[in-house]
């Protein structure tokens, strides 16, 4: 399975991420999608989507998209929220969907920090694709691809956009 990952569309999803993830068999986005539930509806007949809500998303959102996801992925449990911190700075309801889902991978969005960790502590991935729109503070928009195959991901690889 070849995954794209991205977050924090703020409803722009431009020519260069499109690119960049053609070749990908799913998408996983990890919430605020931006721009109403059309936009939603215009990734997913791009790429087959797997996706949650955010802090920023719209009703209509919220009625297509959950709060967490949690399925598996080529033998890996993975748990994607928008909220969710990193290995040793999880919120308490994160921790304990973690402690009680123990997922392989974890996928959440919401800093617009692009940071992919190991979490020794639970034995995750942890994975934050950063923010692939226009709208916050970063200076870098960002994506992610990654492979998984009988319960490995590898050849992990980022995609930079500077913002404009």
């Amino acid at each position: 399975m070849y995954v794209g990952i991205i977050s924090d569309t703020h409803g722009v999803f431009s020519e260069e991420f499109r690119n960049f993830l053609a070749p990908v068999d799913v998408i996983w986005h990890a919430g605020d999608f931006g721009g109403g539930i059309d936009f939603v509806h215009t990734i997913s007949a791009f790429k087959p989507l797997v996706g949650v809500y955010g802090n920023c998303d719209a009703q209509e959102i919220r009625f297509e998209c959950p709060l967490v996801q949690l399925f598996n992925c080529e033998g890996l449990k993975v748990m994607m929220t928008h909220i969710g911190g990193y290995p040793g700075h999880y919120p308490l309801n994160v921790r304990a969907m973690i402690d009680r889902h123990r997922p392989d991978i974890f996928v959440c969005g919401h800093s617009h920090i692009l940071k992919v960790m190991r979490d020794p502590q639970y034995n995750l991935l942890a994975i934050n694709p950063g923010a692939a729109g226009i709208q916050g503070w970063h200076a870098v928009r960002t994506a992610l691809r990654m492979r998984v195959d009988n319960g490995k991901p590898y050849d992990l690889e980022v995609f930079e956009l500077p913002r404009r």
